[in-house]
């Protein structure tokens, strides 16, 4: 899969980690950065995170801030962005079957690198219910023509 990563300076670690993870499991990887510790706002990896996603560039997302808040509200704002900040691997799994959740946000302060790595790839590798949820997703779709 191809998967579109990046962080804030407070998610850097964690970010780091999760890369190298994905590399072996054999996912394409690109790393918009940060690439340092330095600081950094997290609207910026967010938006490249999120292009990447919304153009198909990437399949997949993955965020991390300090609270994975952040990175959630300003990639959600790209359309055809369905960015979920999760906290374990069951609502990752949610986010994917119910919502078709197309970029996970991590909170780089509250999570460990074990639950982080657990929870994307229970990310990754759950797919879309479809069904009833699929007019649910739509109608989030539907809203994004409303901005302006």
């Amino acid at each position: 899969m191809r998967v579109a990563i990046g962080s804030d300076h407070a998610g850097f670690e964690i970010k780091e980690k999760l890369e190298e993870h994905l590399h072996a499991l054999g996912h394409e990887v690109e790393d918009v950065g940060t690439h340092s510790s330095e600081p950094v706002d997290y609207p910026e990896p967010a938006e490249a995170v999120g292009r990447a996603v919304a153009s198909g560039k990437a399949e997949r997302g993955v965020l991390v801030c300090g609270s994975g808040i952040g990175v959630a509200v300003a990639a959600n704002k790209i359309d055809g962005v369905r960015a979920a900040n999760v906290s374990d691997p069951e609502l990752a799994r949610m986010s994917r079957r119910h919502n078709d959740a197309n970029v996970v946000t991590l909170g780089g302060r509250y999570l460990s690198e074990e639950v982080a790595i657990e929870i994307v790839e229970t990310f990754l590798a759950t797919e879309f219910e479809g069904g009833r949820h699929q007019r649910r997703v739509d109608k989030i779709t539907a809203l994004e023509s409303d901005r302006g």
